[in-house]
């Protein structure tokens, strides 16, 4: 059975959660996750690939398990996400790694990666965007909050914290729901419930325009240094079309792009398929 360890890193005063499997003379993956979860999406992907690779996930900061500062001493922006896993990976000793990235996971890892363009030996991108033609009018609500970031607008988002709108999350576009397991969105829903954790999520809403303002320089860095990038992607995703799968290729013209007939969540339904596909992709070769 897949040896899987469950610890907590000090990051320069700050406690980052993360589950760590597989030996470390292995090729080592990054596995980062997005809203509104945390590296418990990877449970059935980490034992798929721990025979062949060192896989590390931690929790993103005010996500899951990780620490979750107030607002008033920690800024909960994009920028500062990927400040604390850059250094985490350096106080845990990732001295190269390929970077697994998914929903908030993308801006957070190619910042990470831009920083340090040499620890970066492979990209894969399961529903994770770097081109405004990704986006879906799904971002709408989001992009008016970005316009006008009245009280009115903030309080409007708060329909995407409900316990609802994150089972939809993982159900829509799913053929079978009877394959979702509750496990998934049940705990994303307790961890969201944590005192002012809805306010860090809203402020995050908030940033997200600074993503889509780097969209350019994430682009300039595909073309700058041509990591291997596999996109493998929920082909049903509400948030992120396929169109946004397919740009990588202009700025990576050897990208293999692949799309799963699932939705946003794709590893709860294709665990299975998306490791066979980075098996096959081999990255940290």
């Amino acid at each position: 059975m897949t040896r899987i360890t469950y610890q907590t890193a000090d990051v320069d005063g700050f406690e980052v959660f993360y589950r760590e499997s597989g030996d470390r003379s292995n090729p080592t993956l990054l596995l980062l996750h997005g809203f509104p979860s945390s590296s418990h999406m990877y449970r059935d992907l980490i034992p798929l690939l721990a025979e062949r690779f060192h896989v590390v996930a931690p929790d993103l900061p005010g996500f899951g398990l990780s620490a979750q500062p107030p607002r008033a001493q920690f800024a909960y922006t994009f920028d500062n996400l990927a400040k604390v896993i850059g250094r985490f990976t350096e106080v845990i000793g990732l001295e190269r790694y390929a970077l697994y990235v998914f929903d908030y996971g993308a801006p957070t890892g190619f910042r990470v990666a831009m920083a340090h363009p040499e620890r970066v030996s492979a990209i894969i991108s399961q529903n994770g965007n770097a081109y405004e033609e990704g986006l879906s009018e799904g971002w709408n609500p989001i992009q008016r909050y970005w316009q006008a970031p009245s009280d009115a607008n903030r309080q409007a988002l708060r329909e995407l914290l409900t316990p609802a709108s994150i089972r939809w999350q993982y159900e829509h576009g799913v053929g079978d729901t009877t394959q979702i397991s509750p496990d998934g969105y049940g705990l994303d829903t307790l961890y969201i419930a944590r005192p002012e954790r809805d306010e860090v999520q809203l402020d995050l809403f908030l940033d997200y325009a600074s993503n889509v303002e780097l969209y350019p320089a994430f682009q300039a860095y595909f073309r700058a240094h041509q990591p291997p990038l596999l996109a493998i992607w929920g082909k049903n995703d509400p948030f992120f079309l396929p169109p946004g799968a397919e740009a990588y290729k202009r700025d990576l013209p050897n990208a293999d792009v692949r799309f799963l007939d699932t939705g946003h969540f794709a590893l709860e339904t294709h665990a299975r398929e998306i490791a066979d596909a980075i098996i096959e992709f081999s990255p940290g070769k």
